[in-house]
């Protein structure tokens, strides 16, 4: 079976090509990842005096889960295109790593682990663009690519705040991600309105 375009490798995907099979298995894991993003968010601010290993596994724990759901649906949904699965799988285990990192290391420095988290978001945004469905999701999807790349960098580049202050910012930007991840879920297969 040959594309119009003559390749079966496209790295974005418009939900109308899509199955009902293919947009459900994506919107569960956008759904996972938001819940997830917004319950780990606000029981890190309303748990001030956690310690760094309650944080660190809560982090890791966010991203062994959403590593595992993205190399899943990389894995079994056969109805997305080769070169989105590809990318789930390679976010997915470059998020078990993350997770297992945290999980198994909770007192590791903390520069370490923020540089962890900066990549992973850094990696999961700039997936999360190339992965944008032509729908009513399209803008929802952009912002949240851009905000996870930008919290990436801060991450990266301004890893050694006091920890209260990093605390506070993941634990935020985890809630807006898992906004922006919910939107998306409800928004995704409808068709996108005329411009």
């Amino acid at each position: 079976m040959s594309t119009p375009s003559g390749s079966t490798t496209t790295y974005s995907f418009h939900t109308e090509d899509l199955t009902a099979q293919a947009v459900t298995f994506y919107k569960i894991a956008l759904w996972i990842g938001a819940v997830l993003s917004v319950v780990i968010g606000i029981v890190v601010l309303i748990w001030p005096q956690s310690t760094l290993e309650v944080v660190a596994f809560f982090f890791g724990l966010y991203f062994f889960i959403v590593g595992l759901v993205r190399v899943v649906v990389g894995i079994v949904n056969k109805d997305l295109s080769t070169g989105i699965r590809v990318l789930s799988i390679i976010l997915g285990v470059f998020l078990l790593v993350a997770g297992v990192f945290a999980l198994k290391n909770p007192l590791a420095s903390l520069v370490v682990l923020a540089l962890l988290i900066g990549i992973s978001w850094i990696t999961e945004g700039i997936i999360a663009l190339t992965q944008v469905a032509n729908d009513r999701s399209k803008a929802f999807g952009i912002v949240l690519g851009i905000l996870s790349i930008v919290a990436g960098i801060i991450f990266i580049f301004v890893p050694i705040w006091s920890l209260a202050v990093l605390t506070v910012f993941a634990a935020w930007t985890l809630i807006v991600l898992g906004v922006f991840q919910a939107i998306s879920a409800i928004t995704l297969g409808k068709a996108a309105k005329g411009i």
